[in-house]
């Protein structure tokens, strides 16, 4: 058989190869071993914006949870 074989194919592999998405390689490799949580619990206290919210959403649950006790302990 005398076929003329071009690059394309090989090109082509190589370029998925390579094709790499840099910011969805820490996701893959978290998802990979298995540490997602640890990932976006890290992810989300980097943000200052949501380090805000998470502290104001604990510091509201244990005003609520005070209150809760004070107000037992009040009516008791």
């Amino acid at each position: 058989m005398n076929a003329i074989m071009t690059n394309f194919d090989i090109d082509a592999e190589k370029a998925r190869e390579t094709c790499k998405w840099d910011g969805l390689s820490e996701v893959d490799q978290a998802l990979s071993e298995n540490r997602l949580t640890a990932y976006r619990i890290r992810k989300a206290w980097a943000d200052p914006l949501s380090r805000a919210l998470t502290i104001a959403c604990i510091a509201i649950l244990v005003l609520f949870a005070a209150f809760v006790v004070y107000w037992d302990l009040i009516k008791a």
